[in-house]
């Protein structure tokens, strides 16, 4: 499938499928999206501790990254699993503007090692961050009560809609902790009523530009 790097409104990249006619991230804005989503929504509710992430959806490695780079200043020691069956090449990472957009410049090597690490191993990209990739489908995935915090970043319903059943949400419950979170940039009511079916307590909160509502779900068992 082709893939095109394009600019945001916010002047950061994405990647645009045009078979799909879908965006890796939001055409709004993707840092802006990352931020507000993943980290406002998702990683500030913990500090001064070591938690366990996963992303469905590692893509263009920005959420981590901008993981990577907020997590000491809350004092968080990170453990981040990012699922991707699909990699961007390392030519469509030479050309991704996270760095210069985030005036993270100085953090490149952190950023290339992300992306050239090896996959299904453990790496230690800094101190504060351990980074363990995995090739594989979405569908496939069997954790147990492992991490603390899930990043649904996964292609939208409309072009993958099976990602987003309760088969999928049932897999992410069981992969969390008691307590544990779940942030995506959806906000569906197909997706929040799946979310529920399989034992999730599910709030709609403000969406990044461009959309009005995400959804946070969280874990709670008695």
């Amino acid at each position: 499938m082709e893939r095109k790097i394009i600019t945001t409104a916010d002047g950061s990249h994405t990647i645009h499928l045009s078979e799909w006619d879908e965006h890796y991230h939001s055409k709004h804005g993707a840092i802006q999206e990352a931020y507000h989503v993943f980290i406002k929504n998702g990683l500030s509710l913990f500090k001064n501790r070591e938690i366990s992430i996963l992303e469905i959806g590692f893509g263009t490695g920005l959420n981590a990254f901008i993981t990577c780079l907020e997590a000491p200043k809350i004092e968080l020691k990170v453990r981040y699993t990012g699922v991707e069956k699909y990699p961007v090449t390392p030519d469509e990472v030479k050309v991704l503007n996270y760095l210069d957009e985030l005036k993270a410049g100085r953090f490149k090597e952190r950023f290339q090692s992300m992306h050239d690490s090896a996959w299904e191993k453990d790496v230690s990209i800094c101190d504060t961050f351990q980074l363990h990739k995995i090739q594989k489908d979405f569908s496939d995935l069997d954790f147990d009560d492992t991490f603390d915090l899930i990043y649904f970043d996964a292609f939208g319903a409309r072009v993958q809609p099976e990602l987003w059943t309760e088969t999928i949400f049932a897999r992410m419950f069981k992969a969390l902790k008691n307590n544990g979170v779940l942030v995506t940039y959806a906000a569906k009511g197909s997706v929040r009523r799946a979310m529920q079916q399989v034992g999730f307590n599910v709030e709609r909160l403000p969406g990044p530009p461009g959309k009005r509502e995400m959804l946070r779900a969280v874990k709670r068992v008695c």
